[in-house]
């Protein structure tokens, strides 16, 4: 897998060899945001059912659906919720303890950089322009502009049963065909999408999948349902990992002459 867009050039070997293991680490990245729960590096990161690309679609290409589309270009960002500047590894490795319910990865392991690398790839030659007031990239989900205190319980049940059980499970447990939305196996009260406003934005680009077609209240009446079942608790220190596992430097040491 390439996914430079450069044009061919006289480049040294080492500089070669350089290019090709930067695509092999991109390649790696896009396994890992499609495998995110299954994949070797990533499994042991993660406590519920769920991948990057049950959120972010088609491993984040999907120009709507939480798109990773141009997102590298926002960061650093000023993060209220982290109430601290961040980079885009932050907000990768974060999304592990909240929307997958698992534990932070270590800076700089290959986990990280490999997935880094990939959403970097998808802003290749956009300008940067680092977010001073929240870590959105230009493609961020647009908020629904709907009076949010509408949403309807009964009728968001209706609209789960008819639109959504058949890929999610009657108890939201999940199929083959979708990943649970509730309950031990889904995100957890920290993720973003645990907010209805969020998660009612975002069904309304995404779902149903392939095909979104529901209005601004459909999508808010079934957000209003869904966020109010059971799912995991967020305490912050039950997702990170001991201080001295948090980072590591992770280059090979030159052999000695």
């Amino acid at each position: 897998m390439h996914l430079s867009n450069a044009e061919p050039s006289t480049a040294t070997d080492a500089e070669a060899s350089t290019e090709t293991e930067l695509d092999k680490v991109i390649a790696l990245g896009r396994e890992i945001v499609l495998h995110t729960g299954t994949h070797p590096l990533s499994k042991q990161y993660v406590g519920n059912d769920l991948a990057c690309t049950s959120c972010h679609l088609e491993a984040g290409t999907d120009p709507q659906a939480a798109s990773f589309i141009g997102v590298a270009t926002a960061y650093p960002a000023w993060s209220p919720r982290e109430q601290r500047v961040i980079t885009l590894e932050d907000r990768v490795l974060n999304c592990f303890m909240r929307s997958m319910n698992g534990t932070r990865p270590p800076n700089g392991s290959k986990v990280s950089v490999a997935m880094t690398a990939y959403i970097a790839s998808l802003s290749q030659g956009q300008a940067m322009k680092m977010n001073h007031e929240k870590p959105l990239g230009p493609k961020h989900v647009p908020t629904l502009d709907i009076d949010m205190t509408t949403g309807d319980l009964t009728r968001g049940r209706e609209l789960y049963a008819n639109e959504c059980a058949y890929c999610h499970g009657d108890a939201g447990e999940g199929s083959d065909d979708g990943p649970p939305v509730w309950g031990a196996k889904s995100y957890n009260h920290g993720a973003g999408l645990s907010r209805v406003p969020k998660l009612a934005s975002w069904l309304k680009v995404a779902m149903p999948l392939g095909d979104p077609y529901l209005t601004d209240q459909q999508a808010l009446d079934i957000a209003t349902y869904v966020n109010s079942k059971p799912r995991p608790e967020f305490k912050l220190q039950d997702h990170l990992p001991p201080a001295d596992k948090r980072g590591e430097y992770n280059a090979e040491p030159p052999a000695a002459d």
